[in-house]
């Protein structure tokens, strides 16, 4: 009995482990096959997409944090990947777009994007950094709930503005083109390098999944349910809440960071417009369409409603927001819990309702069968 439990717990997450890496192999060797080249480009954006729902989830549904300011850091991994496509595009010159506003001499900030390895871990810890300090400075002040959730939204305006007016630095509303671009001496908009960045988008995206089932796991993920539910107790307990929130609200950066940067050489180019309010808050709405602390909810909601945006507008381009709202108000008015959670909580007993079946009994009927019963009923009655 007392190897039962941990058996059971590595027998599910040895299934799980099997289940992510056989999705990840239908993903990356039997969609190829069934997509056509648009359609799998559209899923290789999608699946980008879920990578930084996982970080919203992760803040969000286990720890209770409602950012509304992803975006930032969703559009600085992008924007480091697109420094160092552009620098290789012009070589030993400037990338193209500085003629056009009179700067003769590189930014001092742009010449570590030569480098890709650089660029790589770029990607990843700037935007984790940048979330760390800015959760630092906040969770120190012990902000939380509704205040958090509007703070993280006026950073996001404050850094949408600040990058639309940088035409001089970073070409300002009008972004950083990919498509043209090189690497590895490939086009990065040709066939061939888009399918490779599918391919290394899906595996990102399994990797990430891992690490977020890792941190929700244990003593750790403990904790973090407990600053959910409630902190005050957790700080009576000894713990200082504030770093954990700070940790978390780094990795969750992190995460953004490369999904921003897959997204990127995937779409053409990064803007601003990635750090406007409402692209922020499609985050969390794919969280919750999911369902909140599942993760896996986090990657279904985010493919749900993407490609159902996606479908809508090309069948009804005039009308397909109304939809979008709809389904919108349909899980939260009928599916709060979001798709998984109704899967796993409530769909058996409501579905049983549905068609009239009453749950079957096991505990009282069986004692009418039990011979000791019967023999007690037996004296009974004789007396």
């Amino acid at each position: 009995m007392v190897t039962t439990k941990p058996v059971g717990k590595k027998r599910r997450r040895a299934l799980e482990a099997s289940i992510v890496i056989g999705l990840a192999f239908a993903l990356i060797f039997v969609a190829p096959l069934v997509l056509s080249g648009f359609r799998l480009g559209l899923l290789g954006r999608f699946l980008a997409l879920a990578i930084v729902a996982l970080g919203v989830d992760l803040i969000w549904g286990y720890t209770g944090l409602l950012s509304l300011g992803q975006g930032i850091f969703f559009a600085l991994g992008g924007y480091a990947f697109a420094m160092h496509l552009q620098l290789n595009l012009a070589g030993d010159g400037l990338p193209e777009f500085f003629g056009l506003y009179g700067v003769s001499e590189l930014p001092w900030f742009w010449q570590p994007f030569y480098s890709l390895p650089v660029t790589l871990i770029a990607m990843v810890a700037l935007p984790g950094l940048v979330a760390g300090l800015l959760g630092y400075l906040v969770f120190r002040n012990r902000i939380r709930g509704v205040y958090f959730s509007i703070l993280t939204q006026a950073m996001l305006v404050v850094f949408f503005n600040f990058f639309n007016g940088q035409q001089k630095l970073i070409n300002g509303t009008n972004g950083l083109t990919t498509d043209t671009t090189v690497l590895f001496g490939q086009q990065v908009g040709s066939d061939r390098m888009q399918f490779a960045f599918y391919v290394a988008t899906v595996i990102v995206l399994a990797l990430t999944y891992g690490l977020c089932r890792w941190l929700t796991r244990g003593r750790f993920g403990r904790l973090l349910i407990a600053i959910r539910d409630d902190e005050n107790r957790l700080r009576f307990s000894g713990y200082n809440p504030a770093m954990f929130k700070v940790l978390v609200f780094a990795v969750a950066g992190g995460i953004a960071g490369a999904a921003g940067a897959l997204y990127t050489v995937q779409s053409s180019g990064i803007t601003p417009q990635y750090m406007s309010v409402a692209f922020s808050i499609e985050m969390v709405i794919w969280v919750a369409v999911g369902g909140r602390a599942t993760l896996g909810g986090a990657i279904l909601g985010a493919l749900v409603v993407n490609w159902a945006q996606a479908l809508l507008s090309e069948q009804f381009p005039e009308v397909w927001l109304f939809f979008q709202g709809a389904l919108f108000l349909l899980v939260v008015t009928v599916l709060p819990k979001g798709i998984v959670g109704w899967v796993r909580d409530d769909a058996v007993r409501q579905i049983r309702d549905l068609f009239g079946l009453q749950p079957q009994l096991s505990t009282y009927p069986d004692l009418e069968l039990d011979p000791d019963v019967k023999r007690e009923q037996r004296e009974l009655a004789g007396k």
